[in-house]
């Protein structure tokens, strides 16, 4: 069950929304203004907030612009509205929306956003018990070459980057290594976290535990407990490029014999 904010000014959508999310099994709170949603926001911080742009007081996008140079947008944010043009959704997204819903919305399109959305903090509160940034400061500043980008480019570029060193990943590097790099420090932090059971992990990554063991292979992940990471050999480097976990699903490696070694 998560918390859900629905901000809105018509009281049908959010009398409609809170009763389809009530019956998924969340907790919903409702807000007919922005003024509203910041006490709601102030008093108890939601896992997800449904905001829409057109209100009488404070438009959304000015709401979550707020929330995001305040250091107040903790939760992903689904923007929503009926009238709203591409560009105003472009706007919501560079400043920290998540998603844009358009009214009316389709039943199967908001379970889906609020899927992802609650995937999503999920994730953002993984990296802060991991001790990795994931905000952003808001102020405009040069980055590169003499080059100034704006408020919102500037501090979503900055996020990406603090976020990624902080995780051990250079962004100066092909995709594939930096996936790679990506995915040996996602399953080191999971290994420990769940005690190097190969069954826990498995289930918090979504995967069969035999294409667990594979990819661990294929990255070089050392599966004893407490021990050292084993970087990957150069075996496959030489025809040019890292062979990657992607490529390899199909290997034909028995890895359901050392379960036993790992539990």
């Amino acid at each position: 069950m998560a918390n859900i904010l629905v901000v809105d000014d018509e009281i049908g959508i959010r009398e409609l929304l809170s009763e389809i999310l009530s019956d998924e099994g969340h907790a919903v709170a409702i807000a007919e203004n922005a003024a509203a949603a910041r006490a709601m926001r102030l008093r108890e911080p939601p896992d997800l907030v449904l905001l829409d742009i057109w209100m009488p007081d404070t438009d959304g996008v000015t709401l979550l612009k707020e929330w995001a140079s305040n250091g107040q947008l903790t939760m992903p944010v689904i923007m929503m509205s009926g009238h709203a043009t591409i560009d105003t959704a472009v706007e919501a997204t560079r400043f920290g929306a998540l998603d844009f819903l358009e009214k009316p919305i389709a039943l199967q399109r908001l379970l889906a956003a609020v899927k992802s959305g609650l995937e999503r903090g999920r994730l953002i509160r993984n990296l802060r018990a991991a001790g990795i940034s994931t905000t952003a400061k808001s102020e405009a500043a040069p980055v590169a070459d003499g080059v100034t980008v704006g408020t919102a480019e500037n501090g979503a570029l900055r996020a990406s980057a603090s976020t990624a060193a902080a995780a051990g990943v250079s962004l100066d590097q092909p995709l594939r290594e930096a996936r790679d790099q990506f995915e040996r420090v996602y399953f080191e932090y999971h290994l420990a976290r769940e005690s190097f059971s190969m069954t826990r992990v498995a289930d918090r990554a979504g995967l069969e535990r035999t294409h667990l063991y594979r990819k661990l292979k294929q990255l070089g992940v050392e599966l004893a407990r407490g021990g050292r990471r084993v970087e990957r050999a150069a075996q496959g480097v030489g025809d040019g490029g890292a062979v990657s976990g992607a490529d390899n699903v199909g290997d034909s490696t028995d890895a359901g014999s050392r379960d036993n070694d790992a539990e």
